[in-house]
């Protein structure tokens, strides 16, 4: 029986290293045939933001746009619209490195979720693409990323107030309009990685979590899923029906970052398995309170873009405690609060006897 054990977990691992080793191999002979080694020589720092940006990928639900794009924005002053196409680039190779992990790996996901919620991401984000990303300048783009994220960790701290609150596994007293709302949200996120180069991935372990009390172990691979999906859609968009072509720059980044995160993406998705749900809370309040505060430091602040950030901040804030609103209003909440106040009277009566 030990010996059996051995073996699959042997073959698992086998597994596991399949894909960045097809990756990999692949890259080598493009990198080499296409002469492209002295790209590491200016963008070596895009290798070092990606290893730590894949490895967040992987075990949040922040895809590795995230961090590429406030990094890129904010640190090295890259324009929005390159940090976006990086973005979607990069992570339809590590998130879907990632997402073929969990696959393997056999880690629990909602799978209705990756359905409806990646339709809606799929038209919300050739929608941003096209019509509304290219008209919001820069500066108002990199305060939206971060001011939408603060309201999310706000949000999701305001959640986990309560420790002992009943988390599912799948969304319980699925119906209709769940799979409508699932679309709808999904639009908007994709929508928000048309902006910034992720949104979808956020959004949907939002309302996965807050609306559906879905355990935070199985939103996050999902979402890393849908935005591996999401990443792939938006690439695919811009390389082939997009008028503005995807600039020199953008590639050369992405060829010095891929044998990066499909190694990083992987062991983000791996790592996170083992850990606790406030452990995943935690990641994400500090990654979100890291780029918010990077944004007031660096950015040239203005009364119109402190107005913007607030106007975000509020809206998002909105949009996520609405999420939570909607939660307890789920007949599957409302008959966990009545079995509970039963529980209490029952102990009450208990005590009163005795």
């Amino acid at each position: 029986m030990k010996l059996l054990q051995h073996r699959l977990k042997l073959m698992l691992k086998t597994k596991n290293i399949l894909v960045p080793v097809l990756v990999w191999t692949v890259w080598l002979l493009l990198m080499t045939s296409g002469n492209r080694w002295n790209l590491f020589l200016d963008n070596w720092f895009m290798s070092v933001t990606m290893a730590v940006g894949s490895f967040i990928a992987g075990s949040t639900s922040e895809g590795g746009g995230a961090v590429a794009f406030p990094v890129m924005t904010l640190l090295f002053d890259i324009k929005p619209a390159v940090a976006r196409d990086f973005s979607l680039m990069i992570q339809s190779v590590g998130m879907t490195a990632a997402a073929i992990a969990i696959f393997q790996n056999r880690i629990p996901i909602e799978s209705r979720a990756l359905i409806f919620a990646g339709l809606g991401g799929a038209l919300g984000i050739i929608l941003g693409l096209e019509v509304i990303a290219p008209y919001l300048p820069a500066v108002a783009t990199k305060m939206f990323f971060v001011s939408l994220w603060l309201s999310f960790g706000v949000a999701l701290l305001w959640m986990n107030r309560d420790r002992q609150r009943r988390l599912w596994q799948r969304i319980p007293d699925f119906k209709q309009h769940d799979a409508l709302i699932l679309i709808a949200v999904g639009a908007i996120g994709g929508i928000v990685s048309a902006i910034t180069g992720s949104g979808l991935d956020i959004l949907t372990f939002s309302l996965l979590v807050l609306a559906f009390r879905i355990d935070e172990k199985v939103a996050t691979p999902t979402s890393v899923i849908l935005m591996a999906s999401n990443a792939l859609v938006g690439f695919l968009w811009r390389l082939q029906f997009s008028a503005n072509p995807i600039l020199s720059d953008t590639w050369n980044y992405w060829w010095v970052s891929i044998p990066v995160v499909v190694i990083g993406a992987p062991m983000g998705a791996r790592f996170i398995a083992k850990r606790s749900n406030i452990f995943v809370v935690r990641l994400l309040l500090t990654s979100i309170i890291i780029q918010f505060s990077a944004a007031l430091l660096i950015l040239p602040l203005t009364t119109h873009l402190i107005l913007f950030s607030i106007a975000t901040f509020l809206l998002g804030s909105v949009l996520f405690l609405s999420m939570i609103y909607g939660g307890n209003q789920r007949p599957s909440q409302k008959k966990i609060v009545r079995f509970q106040i039963q529980q209490d009277s029952e102990k009450e009566s208990i005590t009163i006897l005795k």
